[in-house]
This record gives C-alpha cells, sequence and structure tokens, in this order.
C-alpha cells in the first residue's frame, strides 16, 4: 500500500472503530490503487480517494413492530447512501441478526465499484435491519416491513436512492416494502425499489440474475484460458438465492454441481446436485440441506462438520456469506486442483484466501465484478419502469449475458493497462475507481 494510501486506512481505522468488515473491504480497495495514483496525480489533489471513502450519507433509525401475540419489538434500521457520482444510489436491504453500521458499510463501499463496473449510471448505497424473517409470519413481517418502510420512505426515490433485495429480503418482503411506500407516499413510483414481482413492474431473470452473473463471469476466466465450464467439476456453498441460480447455470453450461450448504453444514451428492428437488426443500419447504440428502438417495451424503470446500473441484463458487472461505480452505482448493474461484456472495473470501489463490495462479473473480449481474438486471428493471415496457426474460438473459462478458473485458483490460494482467482483483478494484474519480472530477467539491 503506498503512504497516502497506508495513512489514509490509519485514518479510517480511527474514524470508524469496530467496523472490521468495512475495514476489509476499504483495505483492499486501497491496496490497489498505487498505479492509478500514480498516472493521475490529480487525484490525489482532489483527495477523491478520501472523498470515495466516507459515505454520502448514514441513516440508523428505529424500528418499532407488534408480534403476533401483540409484543412491542424493536429492531434498528439503517441505510448509508455511500456514493452518487454515478446515479441515484442503488443497493441492496438485507434482513439478519448479523446486520450492523460495520456490514451494511463494506457492503454499500463495495456496492460502488461494482456499479461502476456495470456502465449503468448507479450509484452505490446499501441497507437493512437487524430483523431476523426467519420464524416469522407473513403478517409479522409485513408489520416490520411497513414500520421499516414508514421510515426509511423519506430518502427514497427513483432519482434518489432505490433499494432492491438481499440476505433476508426476498419477493415477499419487497412486496410488503413496496406497498407501504405506495401508502405513505401516494405515488406508483414503479422504479423506487427493485426486485418487484413480475405482474407489478418487476424485471425477468432478477431472480437468477446475480447466480446466473456470477457463473458466466467464471465462463468468461476459463474462457480466457482455452478452457469452459462444460464438464467441469464444482462446488456452490449456500442453498439460498444465490446459490440456487448459480447452480442452475453451472448446470445449463454443462458443469457437475457437486455440493450446497447452509449453517447446519453440507451436502455432496456425487451424481450431482438435483437442482428441482433442492429448490422444493429450500424455497418451498423452507427446510435445511440434510433433508435433500435424505430424499435423494445414496449418492448424496450430509456432512455437519468441515466446509464445501474440502471437496476437490476444478471450480469453486462461494455464495453464501462474507469471509467464508479461508486461507487454510484455499490451500485444500488448490491442492486439489482448483482452476477458478467466483465470489457469487460479497466478500466470502479472505484477504488471506485470495492471495493463496493468486499465488496459486487460479483465477479469481471478485464478487464487486462476478456478482454485479443481480444489480445490473435492477438497472434494467428500473429502465423498465421509466418506460412502463415490459421486458421478455431472453432479452433481458441477452443482455445480462453481454453485461457481464463487458464486466470481465473491463477488469481484465484495466489489469493489463496497470501491469498486472489476470488479477481481477486490481482491476475491478481500478476500472471502477477510475469511472467514479472521473464523475466526481467532473462534479467539482461535492
Amino acid at each position: 500500500m503506498a503512504t497516502g494510501a497506508e495513512q489514509l486506512y490509519e485514518e479510517i481505522l480511527r474514524r470508524n472503530p469496530g467496523e472490521p468488515e468495512f475495514h476489509q473491504a476499504a483495505r483492499e480497495v486501497l491496496e490497489s490503487l498505487g498505479p492509478v495514483l500514480a498516472e493521475r496525480p490529480e487525484l490525489v489533489e482532489a483527495r477523491i480517494v478520501e472523498r470515495i471513502c466516507e459515505p454520502e450519507r448514514q441513516i440508523i433509525f428505529r424500528v418499532p413492530w407488534q408480534d403476533d401475540a401483540g409484543r412491542v419489538q424493536v429492531n434498528r434500521g439503517f441505510r448509508v447512501e455511500y456514493n452518487s457520482a454515478l446515479g441515484p444510489y442503488k443497493g441492496g436491504l438485507r434482513f439478519h441478526p448479523s446486520v450492523n453500521l460495520g456490514i451494511v458499510k463494506f457492503l454499500g463501499f463495495e456496492q460502488i465499484f461494482k456499479n461502476a463496473l456495470t456502465g449503468l449510471g448507479i450509484g452505490g448505497g446499501k441497507g437493512g435491519s437487524d430483523f431476523d424473517p426467519r420464524g416469522r409470519s407473513d403478517a409479522e413481517v409485513m408489520r416490520f416491513c411497513q414500520a421499516f418502510m414508514t421510515e426509511l420512505h423519506r430518502h427514497l426515490g427513483e432519482h434518489t436512492d432505490v433499494p432492491a433485495g438481499d440476505i433476508g429480503v426476498g419477493g415477499r418482503e419487497i412486496g410488503y416494502l413496496f406497498g407501504q411506500y405506495r401508502r405513505i407516499t401516494n405515488r406508483w413510483e414503479g422504479g423506487v425499489l427493485t426486485g418487484k414481482g413480475l405482474g407489478w413492474g418487476g424485471s425477468p431473470v432478477r431472480t437468477e440474475a446475480t447466480g446466473y452473473g456470477n457463473v458466466l463471469f467464471t465462463a468468461e476466466m476459463l474462457r480466457a484460458r482455452g478452457e469452459d465450464l462444460h464438464g467441469q467439476q464444482v462446488v456452490v456453498s449456500g442453498s439460498g438465492n444465490v446459490a440456487l441460480y448459480s447452480i442452475e447455470k453451472a448446470l445449463a453450461l454443462g458443469a457437475n454441481v457437486l455440493t450446497c450448504s447452509d449453517s447446519s453444514g453440507y451436502v455432496v451428492d456425487e451424481k450431482g446436485i438435483d437442482l428441482d428437488l433442492l429448490k422444493q426443500v429450500k424455497e418451498v419447504e423452507r427446510a435445511r440441506v440434510d433433508v435433500y440428502a435424505e430424499r435423494r438417495g445414496s449418492s448424496a451424503r450430509f456432512v455437519a462438520d468441515g466446509q464445501v470446500w474440502d471437496v476437490p473441484a476444478d471450480v469453486a463458487l462461494p455464495s453464501a456469506t462474507q469471509n467464508e472461505l479461508d486461507a487454510d480452505a484455499a490451500l485444500t482448493l488448490v491442492r486439489n486442483g482448483v482452476k477458478a474461484v467466483s465470489e457469487g456472495a460479497n466478500m466470502p473470501t479472505t484477504p488471506e484466501a485470495v492471495r493463496v489463490f493468486q499465488e496459486a495462479g487460479v483465477a479469481f473473480g471478485p464478487g464487486k465484478a462476478a456478482n454485479a449481474g443481480g444489480v445490473a438486471t435492477s438497472a434494467l428493471e428500473m429502465r423498465q419502469n421509466a418506460g412502463r415496457e415490459p421486458l421478455g426474460f431472453a432479452q433481458v438473459e441477452a443482455e445480462l449475458a453481454g453485461i457481464m462478458r463487458d464486466i470481465h473485458t473491463t477488469c481484465a483490460a484495466s489489469a493489463e493497462h496497470y501491469g498486472c494482467p489476470g488479477d481481477y482483483v486490481t482491476g475491478a478494484n481500478l476500472a471502477g475507481f477510475n469511472r467514479v474519480a472521473d464523475a466526481m472530477l467532473a462534479q467539482g467539491l461535492i
């Protein structure tokens, strides 16, 4: 890290105590910036890096609501509107007990560069609550969402800030949030939330987009090395939205997906994951993955201890949560011959693990590039809402594929330009940073 960046990082630590995920995300970007700052001294003079690292606005609010037993519950809500140089703030809402300001800031910071890489004119933001929707009735989830939106609505708008879903926020929650927004504002402002139902302004492929996009980016990395996904053995972590649709697209491209997981453990299926059965277990029944193993038969086994990374594979797709893949797991994957690792989740790979992969020559797709398909399709949904013109599944899927190819090309070209060919981490950071920095310089001291 350059001297100035090291000093800035120390200042970030001082001003943002107790936020390790944000510190990690900031350090990863700061460690990449030396070449661009040397090439563009005007960015140093304008203190662009310092300005990007400080959110434009941080909103924290109380969310009181009533459960089915009539008891009053109190949660905390967050929205970090990080950077709007390229367009309205755009980023998901996460409902999970682990959510705190540091988590939301790390996600929002990553979102700045991810959104810039799409080229679709959207800024970076993120939000959520420490509310846990698991085990709650539909009525309780609705009352919480209504209370949450009652406060948040005053900060939103299709030209201001456009949330979407994330962990714990799916179609049900988006529906309740949008309904309350309409109720309060007396406006049908379809572009204020993305991830909506297809019958009321949603976009085809939005549900599948993050997982599909990650696999498409992986395919591009392999193609750059003269290979493709067909016939490759793939391990996937998680069994939520990103994991399910990563599995779906990998299977469609001829790969054999061996694993899935949740907080109870993981499943290895030597015949390959039966996607229909997994969707029934996870999406319909909301059961644990051991139920999948029980029903699948002799080809599948459930492992309560260990990680999916213990399973030998050609391709690894971490698709669960942050820092799930550490250096020891990375060494295991390398020993077992992994060729490519691509992040479906946000920052699921620790910095030490990233270094292991890079030193071993493994193609590594960072989340800000590899999982940008979700937000890219959200931007297409915003375009659809603005034009009142519904899009077809095939059209959106084709546009998504083109966007992911462009992101790969952009990252690869940026890495080549700055003297680190094949380093998608540096390529993504510098390409995204340059786009945001150019806009900030053009718009003056804001």
